[in-house]
């Protein structure tokens, strides 16, 4: 379980860092939309991808 979640953390950074490294104007336009949104819609859109993020990995793991 350790193991998977150091995995899956250096993944995430693996895609936060190449999006920003080959998008960098399109993550700047889109960090300002994010900012300009209410707190309640930046916590539901967080809410949303906590919940497909638990659902895509309960997929893999009944997968496997």
């Amino acid at each position: 379980m350790g193991n998977d979640l150091l995995a899956a953390i250096g993944l995430a950074l693996v895609l936060e860092g190449a999006a920003h490294a080959l998008f960098p104007d399109a993550m700047r336009r889109a960090a300002a939309m994010l900012f300009a949104r209410g707190e309640s819609t930046v916590r539901i859109a967080g809410l949303g991808a906590v919940f497909a993020g638990v659902a895509i990995v309960a997929a893999v793991r009944l997968q496997g």
